[in-house]
């Protein structure tokens, strides 16, 4: 069976899934994504590449193009590869807002994504969800890890707070790495 657009189908999920409660008081609830995610996603990833595509000399019909593809393969990528994870829609009301992907693994979680649209950035919604994983991450004496863009300063920022440390770069990315015993040591020299 396939999604919209012929891409795979997310898997599916029967277990409920819990909103941290400084997201769901903000009215703000996750669930589990589903094949009707896919006709919003695409303008989610778009609306993520809006600046670095604001620089590239293309008609808009031709970017509009290259960013589906771009999701396409980014979709097919994340299937194949974390067929397994939390793939989370963020909404506010019945309104999607983002989506956060999580991969349980044996030593580290791994966040596969997490992306906002533009009026949602910047509000905490990201900081809640983070944290709230790296507590479930902590209970399981797992860490956690990400890749970030390197032009992407500010998420670099909201991670290095978070108590994420640089790793390798690879290519366009920055690999990061946070382990619930440094983060105890940093709270207790606090």
């Amino acid at each position: 069976m396939h999604a919209p657009g012929g891409l795979p189908p997310f898997p599916v999920r029967t277990a409920g899934c819990a909103t941290p409660a400084e997201l769901a008081a903000r009215t703000l609830r996750l669930r589990h994504a589903q094949a009707d995610d896919l006709t919003w996603l695409p303008a989610l990833y778009a609306d993520t590449r809006r600046d670095e595509m604001a620089a590239v000399p293309w008609p808009a019909a031709a970017k509009a193009a290259f960013l589906a593809e771009q999701f396409a393969l980014q979709h097919r990528h994340y299937m194949a590869h974390y067929a397994d994870a939390d793939f989370l829609v963020i909404e506010s009301g019945a309104a999607p807002v983002g989506r956060f992907y999580l991969h349980h693994g044996a030593d580290d979680d791994l966040i596969v994504d997490i992306s906002l649209f533009a009026d949602q950035r910047g509000l905490g919604i990201g900081a809640a969800l983070i944290a709230a994983a790296q507590a479930d991450a902590a209970r399981a004496g797992r860490g956690m890890t990400l890749s970030v863009l390197t032009h992407n300063v500010a998420a670099q920022r909201l991670y290095t707070r978070l108590g994420f440390s640089a790793t390798q770069v690879a290519g366009m990315h920055q690999g990061m790495r946070w382990s619930p015993s440094r983060a105890a040591a940093v709270r207790s020299v606090s």
